[in-house]
């Protein structure tokens, strides 16, 4: 199996990335907490892996910290939560608040998480509440922040077609968009996505 990889990113989009490492190219889908925080391509970089195994297919998961594969491995041992589920739990809520909505209790803030419904809300924090004491809580750290700052209209489609991707409605999604680069028009692809995403939260 494996658990760890570094080498040169070489593809990065929300939710995917491939590192290059010594000639072999790793696909891996990633949380956004951990899209946020790879830098711009070429760069070294290393990421912990869970690898899934299943009939048809081998998916490697890829995360920045120890604390996020925990929080993943975690979420997808719940009833019904899969990888797919668990990547969008780690996408639509940073690490801190994921935990603190499943030792709260708080069933709102995990529904408004695409593809989570109520009873899945339920038995995450049935399920969870007592594991989460262990992943105590830390200050996030901030995201690696880029030079490159596109113009509006050349990126917003890619954060529509991202969120999308996420679960979320289209339109919903194109409102929460353009309200963002409303506000900031020279806001950069990480910066208008994360925007998005807390908009879409509320």
């Amino acid at each position: 199996m494996i658990a760890h990889l570094s080498g040169k990113l070489i593809h990065k989009q929300p939710n995917a990335v491939i590192i290059d490492v010594h000639g072999v190219g790793y696909e891996l889908t990633v949380p956004l907490s951990t899209f946020y925080d790879l830098g711009e391509l070429g760069a070294d970089v290393a990421l912990r892996v869970h690898t899934h195994v299943r009939e048809d297919a081998l998916q490697l998961y890829g995360f920045r910290t120890d604390r996020e594969k925990q929080l993943f491995l975690s979420v997808t041992s719940v009833t019904g939560i899969g990888p797919k589920l668990g990547i969008t739990l780690l996408s639509g809520l940073s690490a801190d608040e994921l935990i603190r909505a499943i030792r709260d209790n708080n069933l709102a803030k995990l529904v408004a998480v695409p593809g989570v419904g109520k009873k899945t809300a339920e038995r995450l924090v049935v399920e969870l509440r007592d594991k989460m004491t262990k992943l105590s809580l830390t200050t996030p750290s901030e995201p690696v922040t880029s030079d490159y700052t596109p113009v509006a209209n050349a990126v917003s489609d890619d954060i529509v077609s991202a969120l999308v991707n996420l679960g979320y409605q289209k339109a919903a999604a194109e409102k929460a968009v353009a309200n963002v680069f409303k506000e900031n028009a020279d806001a950069s692809f990480e910066t208008a996505l994360r925007a998005a995403l807390r908009t879409l939260a509320r």
